[in-house]
């Protein structure tokens, strides 16, 4: 297997890690994982939707070997792509298998690629090894609290294995796992982006010391985003955050972590650069805004 690029190339070049790599290179989400082993009370998952843009959307759920083909053509058309990342539409440790085939495939395919892996970070801990293995540089985890009694506002439940678990424990097995792997993820020489989604009166005011621990334990960037209402969830009729409140969060995470501030809350097959450089309109969803100067067209025949 050819050595895949050191961190600081792969840092240069990952959109979402890198603010002025945006403009320049692109990213391939793609969707092999349908399933989850927690349920968040702000997430709907709806597949077929291809008129949302949100993380755990999708139109269609891959295999990993359709992954794998998808992606051959995606970089004849856009060779710009520099990322090819697994970010749900559920979580990427539900079942590893499919997540983990889907890398191999890649990586053995496209040894020139950045890997990259968004997670709950429930089960991601048992495969530090093998997405070392593969050349996996940056893992994002999802911590939204750092406090079980939180926490459980939040999650409905956690599975372990075959066990189902809710209320206080579930939050709190969760906030173990996400620890236990961002650890074993930085002590592989991983670079981790913690995602924190912000929730009105439930943790808007635990932020700070979820930046403290989560820094403490390696982290390289935090990415603090606003919940987004979703009919048919818990938070469905919440308010959404002022964009003056997220950047009084920043600054005061920013104390103990680097902020990242460019995310457009990607769909789970988000394809090309982050922002179209010919109008610097987000482009979040599977469309091809993603040529260096903005051509807006869908991608037809994927």
């Amino acid at each position: 297997m050819e050595k895949t690029p050191g961190p600081l190339i792969r840092t240069s070049s990952h959109p979402c890690f890198n603010e002025r790599a945006k403009d320049f290179f692109g990213r391939a989400h793609l969707p092999v994982a349908p399933g989850c082993n927690i349920q968040c009370r702000y997430c709907n998952r709806v597949y077929d939707c291809v008129n949302e843009s949100r993380p755990g959307v999708t139109s269609k759920v891959f295999s990993p070997e359709e992954a794998s083909e998808y992606l051959d053509r995606l970089l004849a058309r856009m060779p710009w792509i520099a990322v090819a990342g697994i970010a749900g539409p559920g979580d990427a440790f539900h079942d590893p298998e499919r997540t983990l085939t889907t890398l191999e495939m890649i990586r053995r395919t496209h040894p020139e690629l950045n890997l990259c892996i968004s997670t709950n970070g429930l089960n991601i801990a048992p495969y530090v090894g093998e997405l070392s293995r593969l050349g996996v540089g940056y893992v994002t985890v999802t911590v939204n609290a750092v406090s079980p009694r939180i926490g459980a506002l939040i999650y409905d439940y956690a599975m372990d294995g075959s066990n189902w678990i809710d209320g206080i424990d579930a939050a709190g097995l969760l906030l173990d796992r996400q620890m236990e792997a961002v650890r074993a993820l930085k002590g592989s020489g991983m670079t981790v982006k913690v995602n924190t989604v912000v929730i009105p009166d439930v943790n808007d005011q635990h932020v700070t010391e979820i930046a403290k621990l989560v820094s403490a334990l390696g982290a390289d960037i935090m990415n603090i985003i606003g919940i987004i209402p979703v009919p048919g969830t818990s938070f469905e009729h919440i308010r959404p955050l002022t964009a003056d409140f997220l950047k009084e969060l920043r600054q005061s995470a920013g104390h103990y972590l680097p902020q990242m501030s460019h995310c457009v809350r990607c769909r789970s097959d988000a394809v090309g650069l982050l922002r179209c450089s010919s109008s610097g309109r987000s482009c979040g969803s599977g469309r091809d805004h993603d040529a260096p100067h903005g051509t807006g067209k869908v991608l037809a025949g994927f």
